[in-house]
């Protein structure tokens, strides 16, 4: 019998997220921008803690709008350090602000940071095929790669393992376990993928 990706758990937010978001092929940047302050905050914490917290980033940071948030001076860093909504680490607010100006700049290279990201996959997810969680890797040559590159260009908080947990989320790779419901599901959107600038 088919079972959901043990790493859910039985938390509805977790499970709703697992269910219909996670491993979803997405070329929005609306959404992998709104992915890489949540991942780059989730650092040394629980994604569960984030996920939870996701409607208060939201509010905090201009539902992800980085035109907005890449303007966002020491004042609202301040506002944003008494915000229980959000996890209130300076570094990780100021590291969101500049990675809003970073996203912003790649944007103006590559047309879209979709485009940029999906660059590195020749535009086609990676269908995995893990029979186990223990299987399932923390960071790969890929994701290396990226948050190799994403460093040069000024990124922040975001190294290998964020970067690996960004692109299972986000569906450039496929790393539901084969026994997974969604992971069929995932694979079938996959193949049906086809990125706006195509």
């Amino acid at each position: 019998m088919s079972e959901p990706c043990a790493w859910c758990g039985d938390d509805p937010l977790y499970r709703r997220y697992h269910d219909v978001e996670w491993g979803v092929p997405c070329d929005d940047d609306g959404k992998l921008f709104e992915f890489l302050v949540l991942e780059s905050a989730q650092a040394g914490l629980n994604w569960l803690t984030i996920l939870r917290k996701r409607e208060g980033y939201r509010a905090a940071f201009a539902g992800f709008d980085p035109n907005k948030v890449a303007k966002f001076d020491q004042d609202k860093v301040s506002q944003l350090l008494d915000n229980p909504a959000i996890i209130r680490n300076r570094k990780k607010i100021e590291s969101a602000i500049n990675n809003a100006q970073r996203f912003l700049e790649v944007q103006g290279e590559f047309g879209s940071f979709a485009r940029y990201m999906w660059s590195f996959f020749d535009d086609r997810p990676i269908q995995n095929h893990w029979q186990s969680l223990a299987e399932v890797p923390a960071t790969t040559a890929v994701s290396d790669q990226i948050s190799k590159d994403m460093k040069k260009r000024g990124f922040r908080f975001f190294g290998s393992t964020i970067c690996y947990a960004h692109l299972q989320a986000l569906g450039f790779v496929n790393d539901h376990l084969v026994s997974c419901p969604r992971h069929a599901a995932c694979t079938e959107l996959g193949k049906a993928f086809a990125p706006k600038w195509q």
